[in-house]
């Protein structure tokens, strides 16, 4: 009679088979069609906010210029409430099927070898779901009616924080996480590490250097945009003055308000349509390995 196979390795079959369902979940056509559509209004969310930003630049009325913003002119127009629930539906799904990509790398969390690079894929697989997840939300909060101001719940929270002990510390730790994700996304698109977001075997080869030109702007103006956000923040950690805590309206801006600024604003305004284009040929040609 062959002996009881240990208990780890019986554990380890019944996770492997509860990820292989989970994943099999992830990989359904249906949510990639979901999630494709979810790219399609992330795309969209940017050519929007694009917009906006040439009204800031230009001094003419209109949203802020951020996701919220974007939302909002959105709910303004022709069937705004149908389109906000389609979006967001869609980024909801969008986040889903980006989390599913950690079922396939979480067998590298047991080796140790591959623990820490396995690490570092899982954790940008789960910040792209939460942000994709986050605008989800937002979208579902606008379509029945509850949507927020950005930039006003960024500075209450701002103040709740100053507020506690230590947390001038708390504010600055932030402030200089968000500057970290504007540098990433700046080295992104200069090293071109965003086409790993594309499918590029299905990709025409003659298509590829222009995703690749487009991508690169985008992801540079979202890097400055999101680095100048950190800045600002940490002005208000520093001060104490919640009133320089802002978010990227905030930092539209205030980049209007340099020399020159409107036509930097017009600049960085063009990168984010440029990001939205790139996140059109994402939602065409789409990958989900960021280490592919």
């Amino acid at each position: 009679m062959p002996s009881p196979r240990p208990l780890r390795d019986r554990v380890h079959d019944v996770v492997h088979d509860l990820v292989e369902r989970a994943r099999a979940v992830t990989d359904h056509p249906l949510l990639t069609h979901l999630a494709r559509a979810g790219l399609v209004a992330y795309g969209a969310m940017h050519l929007l906010i694009g917009y906006l930003a040439v009204r800031v630049a230009w001094h003419l009325r209109g949203a802020d210029a951020d996701q919220t913003g974007a939302l909002q002119t959105v709910a303004g127009g022709p069937g705004g409430s149908v389109l906000l629930w389609a979006i967001g539906l869609g980024m909801l799904a969008l986040a889903l099927w980006q989390a599913g990509e950690v079922l396939l790398w979480w067998r590298g969390l047991l080796d140790g070898a591959r623990r820490l690079r396995t690490a570092v894929v899982c954790a940008k697989c789960l910040a792209k779901a939460f942000v994709y997840a986050l605008l989800g939300v937002t979208a579902v909060l606008f379509a029945v009616g509850a949507g927020y101001e950005a930039d006003e719940r960024l500075r209450d929270l701002t103040d709740d924080a100053l507020a506690i002990p230590g947390g001038s510390g708390l504010v600055a730790l932030v402030a200089a996480g968000v500057v970290a994700v504007g540098l990433y996304t700046l080295v992104r698109g200069f090293t071109g590490g965003f086409m790993r977001d594309i499918d590029l075997p299905t990709a025409p080869d003659r298509w590829e250097p222009l995703i690749e030109a487009i991508g690169r702007v985008g992801y540079v103006a979202k890097g400055i945009a999101f680095a100048l956000v950190g800045v600002l923040l940490g002005r208000a950690a520093a001060s104490a003055d919640v009133s320089t805590a802002t978010g990227l309206d905030g930092a539209m801006t205030a980049i209007a308000q340099v020399t020159a600024g409107p036509w930097l604003l017009t600049a960085v305004a063009a990168g984010f349509a440029a990001f939205g284009i790139y996140a059109l040929a994402r939602a065409r040609y789409p990958d989900r390995d960021p280490s592919s």
